[in-house]
């Protein structure tokens, strides 16, 4: 199942149902405050992050596991993740997205936070939203408030730093 894209205008409710589709297939871009506080946990950086080709930048992704492209801390079985109480940015905003464009989706509107304005959506294949016993609510603040943090985060993180936080972890 791919993202389906609906306008997130109003609080919707969410509980994870482990249905695995949001930790495998798709590239978790790590901030550099993403990697070091995984590596604070006790991991090495070498066993979980991939550089990747962006432009002319370097990206930094979570590695992934070849057999299933699931997400090296995501356990299969349970589909519960083992480093969740030091998520990175991204997953903490899944399965909603923030754009600084519209995707030409029926009754998308522009949403005004904090003076930056952004297209809140959230994935309308996800089984966690509006599930019968919600385990909470998200709210478009909330959203933008990530998306935010993770595009201030995303601009920081560079090849420099993340060689920087390497010789800091040793």
């Amino acid at each position: 199942m791919r993202f389906k894209p609906k306008p997130f205008k109003e609080p919707v409710k969410f509980r994870c149902l482990y249905c695995l589709d949001c930790c495998r297939g798709r590239f978790i871009y790590l901030t550099l405050k993403d990697i070091q506080k995984i590596a604070e946990a006790g991991y090495d950086p070498q066993d979980f992050v991939l550089m990747v080709p962006s432009g002319d930048k370097v990206r930094f992704v979570m590695a992934y596991r070849e057999w299933d492209l699931g997400c090296v801390f995501h356990d299969p079985e349970t589909g519960k993740c083992r480093i969740h109480d030091r998520n990175p940015v991204i997953c903490r905003i899944y399965p909603f997205m923030v754009s600084r464009k519209p995707l030409g989706v029926e009754g998308e509107e522009p949403f005004e936070y904090k003076g930056e304005r952004f297209w809140l959506y959230y994935d309308e294949s996800c089984p966690g939203i509006n599930p019968e016993e919600p385990e909470r609510v998200i709210t478009p603040e909330e959203i933008a408030e990530l998306g935010l943090e993770f595009e201030h985060e995303l601009e920081t993180t560079d090849m420099e730093g993340f060689l920087k936080l390497l010789e800091e972890l040793d």
